[in-house]
């Protein structure tokens, strides 16, 4: 044993404690539960409260499981069973689980927007790891901030890492048929108020949408950032598909406490991992699946903790020519369960395996080549040839011009294609309050033909980037049986949202970007294809009406709020704060007594 570590009340020279010798000189955990010291003594003492017995001591890998239940955040609500699994495994691998809680981001009831705190969370989980007794960490997520401010954290310390997703509800099922998680809410709260969908009908298709645990069943955030980890080799293969109610998914959660503890012991870090490849893999693997635009934001955030060379031109550089062959909505018109059966991610993988850098490392420390390589589509119709694609230049459309020269993003696969190349009259909306007041005004001018901005709804401007962009269409033109518009905003869109709504316009209308300068009856151009956003205003114009411009008052002084407007960078750069940016290790901080 290595001199100073504590003495464990077990037999000397097995197999199984010598395996723990070889690797107690480089576990972190040591500096708090070796040795036989008054600050030993206390770390070990109050443990020992929860009936561990002395062994528990000896040397073998602590692994913390960094678990986002709530059951404010719906999604995740099922975790408490999920954690029994992941317990099981570390402890059948030889290691310690120890469970901690940090703040979880629901997506479906946080105010005024989850985003506004996937930052703050993440530092909840960078200062639990470091400042606690732990040499690996698991991460539970699920609902869509949960994963990448899990990640994000863990990167800031990298240490062994990875992430069971809480998988996805069960289909909806309404009148005989199947009915995505937000998808449909926008198709039915749009078709109440075109008059074809009664109020009764509206509200009766809400209990059938949400009918087991787990997160939005169609390729919304929560689905496409469990894809977006399994690419980037943080989940063990299948980890994106299985529903949170399948017997696999407490299966793999159980094989990765299982392989955690490997980890640990491999040295197999975070950084080892998350490379540029892996992260160019991500986006040509979110273009194959239509998966949504928030994934651009929280890979640049990601990437941004762990010290890869992203940007936002890389989403097009890698993405562009990729086609989405998974037909799930909002893109297609299938549900993770059907995307589960077909083979799930792998399979995706597999078709576009040509495209990808084969070599990229994982969590199960083998390759992304390896780990495809028995991968099958057991259904053409939902995982499509490359042939039958839905579109064949899927990913994600990197826009700019005058109107966002840090740039804009479009997701082709969820667009019109008779709206990439538009242009239309400005019908401006200053604030997503002065949209709610004017939009359905029968006096607004605006018809089909023209193209709605939202302001001051960016990273500073709401705070937080809340997921307004896919605004509504007037009533008016619902009426007329329109359903779709250009639509441009410094704010997200939910990824279960469709339409050709371009989003995170940099920089954002509250710094004073040109988004903010734009006013009723301006002629703007979109051309998808050329990558093009231009506002036909002169540039004098543009400064006469800068000088005229006063930056917004945030509605909340003090507090984290305060904080967050004053230090957060603009979507181009993952929205992350400034001070958060770079990975700070894992050393092992002072004693505390």
């Amino acid at each position: 044993m290595a001199a100073g570590a504590f003495k464990p009340s077990v037999p000397h020279g097995t197999d199984q404690q010598r395996d723990r010798q070889d690797v107690t000189r480089k576990l972190r955990s040591q500096a708090w539960f070796g040795g036989f010291g008054k600050d030993a003594f206390i770390h070990r003492s109050w443990m020992k409260n929860n009936g561990l017995p002395d062994d528990a001591f000896d040397g073998r890998p602590v692994i913390g499981i960094c678990n986002t239940f709530s059951e404010l955040t719906p999604c995740n609500a099922h975790f408490r069973g999920l954690v029994e699994h992941v317990k099981a495994g570390i402890l059948e691998a030889g290691g310690l689980p120890l469970e901690f809680p940090v703040f979880s981001c629901g997506e479906s009831n946080l105010r005024p927007t989850a985003m506004l705190f996937r930052n703050l969370a993440s530092m909840d989980v960078e200062e639990a790891i470091r400042g606690n007794p732990m040499d690996g960490v698991v991460l539970m997520a699920g609902c869509d901030k949960t994963t990448p401010s899990l990640v994000m954290g863990a990167a800031s310390c990298d240490v062994p890492a990875i992430v069971v997703s809480g998988g996805p509800m069960l289909n909806g099922r309404f009148r005989g048929k199947a009915i995505g998680s937000g998808t449909d809410v926008w198709k039915f709260s749009e078709d109440v108020r075109a008059g074809v969908m009664t109020e009764q009908e509206f509200a009766a298709a809400e209990s059938a949408m949400s009918r087991s645990p787990g997160h939005c069943m169609t390729m919304g955030t929560a689905s496409t950032m469990a894809s977006m980890v399994e690419s980037l080799g943080l989940a063990l293969p299948g980890n994106a598909a299985y529903p949170a109610v399948d017997a696999h998914r407490a299966r793999l959660a159980r094989l990765s406490g299982r392989r955690i503890v490997e980890m640990v012991k491999e040295d197999l870090r975070l950084s080892k991992i998350l490379t540029l490849k892996a992260f160019a893999n991500a986006i040509r693997i979110n273009g194959a699946i239509g998966g949504s635009t928030n994934a651009v934001v929280h890979l640049l955030a990601i990437a941004g903790r762990i010290g890869a060379e992203l940007s936002l031109d890389d989403w097009d550089r890698y993405g562009r020519d990729i086609p989405t062959i998974l037909n799930l909505m909002p893109s297609g018109k299938f549900l993770m369960e059907e995307f589960c059966y077909a083979g799930g991610l792998p399979a995706v993988m597999k078709e576009i395996a040509d495209l990808l850098d084969l070599d990229a490392l994982t969590v199960t420390g083998r390759t992304v080549g390896e780990n495809i390589a028995g991968a099958e589509n057991f259904n053409d119709e939902v995982i499509l040839p490359r042939d039958k694609a839905l579109t064949s230049q899927g990913g994600i459309a990197v826009l700019r011009g005058n109107l966002a020269p840090n740039g804009a993003i479009l997701k082709p696969s969820a667009a019109s294609p008779e709206l990439m190349r538009h242009r239309g009259r400005a019908v401006v909306f200053e604030s997503i309050e002065h949209y709610k007041a004017r939009v359905d005004d029968p006096a607004l001018d605006i018809d089909e033909t023209c193209v709605m901005v939202l302001k001051n709804c960016g990273p500073k401007g709401y705070p937080g980037m809340a997921e307004v962009g896919n605004m509504a269409l007037p009533q008016k033109l619902l009426e007329k049986g329109v359903r779709d518009m250009v639509r441009i905003s410094d704010a997200r869109m939910s990824g279960t949202a469709f339409g050709t709504v371009v989003l995170h316009a940099a920089p954002e209308a509250a710094v004073g970007g040109p988004l903010a300068l734009i006013e009723d009856g301006d002629m703007i151009e979109l051309d998808v294809e050329s990558r093009r956003l231009h506002l036909e205003v002169s540039d004098d114009e543009l400064a006469r009406r800068r000088e005229r411009w006063t930056p917004p008052v945030p509605d909340m002084q003090g507090g984290y709020q305060s904080l967050y407007v004053e230090r957060v960078m603009q979507a181009d750069r993952g929205a992350d704060l400034d001070f958060l940016v770079g990975c700070r290790g894992h050393d092992v901080p002072r004693e505390s007594h």
